[in-house]
């Protein structure tokens, strides 16, 4: 699926947004649009240069290990259909991978954060190391964790401009993640972000 395509001028500041955002733990039931959504993940890892396919965050080497994954239910995404999506940088789009809505299982593989599972979206930021340990050695894998957090920034960010909030959970079972998701192994997550309206 294509996403409707990101606008590049917001209603508010930047130094607005970095003002106004906060960490969220309870969430609206009300549906975000494909739209909002189209721009969360753009602003995570949406391609900003066509010509070097350069991204919205910064990369050692610009090698992009980062990977997302937005998490769906029935009818919390408008447009979207219940579901694992896997987010297409390249043609700013997403690959629907699973039809299961795994977000209550994603709260228990998060040592039982329940609380996440009540977001319309989760989104998942894993990193596929061998991007960048390739060149970087070991040293690589600190790398990719850098890009993991200007992606979770960016999504706060965004998110914010767009009167939505995120939350984000660092603490989890990663295998019992790859599991639930039924997504690569060599996608290993670094941080899951619930994002939606606040209550």
């Amino acid at each position: 699926m294509i996403l409707p395509d990101p606008k590049l001028q917001g209603d508010i500041s930047v130094e607005q947004a970095i003002c106004g955002r906060r960490s969220v733990r309870s969430f609206s039931q009300k549906p975000v649009s494909l739209s909002f959504l189209s721009q969360i993940l753009w602003a995570a890892q949406g391609i900003t240069e066509e010509a070097g396919g350069l991204r919205s965050v910064p990369s050692a080497g610009a090698l992009y290990p980062i990977e997302i994954y937005a998490v769906t239910g029935s009818g919390t995404v408008e447009g979207l259909e219940a579901g694992i999506h896997r987010y297409r940088p390249a043609v700013h789009g997403l690959d629907r991978i699973s039809e299961k809505d795994i977000r209550m299982d994603l709260g228990r593989a998060s040592l039982s954060q329940m609380w996440l599972a009540n977001a319309p979206v989760v989104i998942t930021i894993c990193s596929e190391y061998a991007r960048v340990t390739g060149k970087y050695g070991q040293r690589g894998m600190r790398y990719a964790m850098i890009e993991a957090g200007h992606t979770a920034q960016n999504i706060f960010l965004q998110a914010h401009a767009l009167g939505l909030a995120a939350g984000i959970v660092g603490a989890f079972i990663d295998g019992d993640v790859v599991r639930t998701m039924d997504i690569p192994a060599v996608h290993e997550p670094l941080l899951i972000m619930p994002v939606g309206y606040p209550a």
